[in-house]
């Protein structure tokens, strides 16, 4: 892929969805337009319903604009067809949800282990396991590798889907209300994960909140209002 400038570029994004009711469409977005550098770490915030989650699954390739450029390295991602925005979302983006959607039958391993599956063929699996055991030891659970997310803590098991996330090296990592499931402590011990990481791993780091305790531990953030984005309040 073709390196830019910034790590991703969103030009005059659009989102319109068809009304429920049959009375024409509903404009979620309008005219959205963002840079992130490379490195950066950036929180999204604004009220329920603004728009948030649609555009961070825009920025992720898991929903198209109805109209704009999303640039990712450089690269205009937009006209890429379904398969291909698969391998891209598979090698270059991570995910942490709200949920952590690990599988209850499979190992901490496994569960880390599965967004190297498709990449199998061209990725040492013992490399790869490497990875996941470095990756659990900077997260404290180096000794939770053969437990299932039942025998784990809500907080542990949040961790456990932030390693998964990081598991193929992505530059881009996009976590939507990481910490909305967790009691305070919890939701602190995802935020410093999330911020060492991003330190640690080199890795651009967006994040979707209603926290002001985790917005502010980013380096700048944004909000969403009316389909807009501005400048909010800076790191707190």
């Amino acid at each position: 892929m073709a390196m830019g400038k910034e790590m991703l570029e969103l030009i005059d994004i659009r989102k319109d969805y068809e009304s429920p009711a049959g009375t024409g469409s509903v404009t979620v977005l309008r005219n959205i337009g963002l840079k992130v550098a490379k490195g950066e770490s950036l929180a999204i915030v604004g009220p329920s319903g603004s728009g948030k989650s649609t555009l961070l699954n825009i920025m992720g390739a898991l929903d198209r604009p109805s109209s704009g450029r999303v640039l990712l390295e450089g690269a205009d991602i937009s006209a890429l067809s379904e398969t291909e925005l698969a391998g891209l979302r598979n090698k270059r983006i991570g995910f942490v949800f709200q949920l952590h959607h690990l599988l209850s039958q499979c190992t901490v391993l496994e569960n880390v282990l599965l967004p190297t599956i498709p990449a199998g063929r061209r990725v040492s699996r013992e490399k790869v396991r490497r990875r996941a055991f470095e990756l659990l030891g900077k997260v404290g659970l180096g000794e939770y590798s053969m437990h299932r997310p039942g025998e784990l803590s809500g907080g542990q098991r949040q961790r456990v889907a932030v390693v998964r996330a990081l598991i193929n090296s992505p530059a881009l990592l996009l976590a939507d209300e990481p910490t909305g499931s967790l009691a305070q402590a919890g939701a602190d011990n995802i935020a410093g994960l999330l911020v060492e990481l991003n330190k640690a791993e080199g890795v651009t780091l967006i994040v979707v909140t209603h926290s002001a305790r985790l917005a502010g531990r980013m380096g700048r953030v944004l909000e969403l209002d009316n389909g807009s984005l501005r400048e909010g309040a800076g790191p707190v």
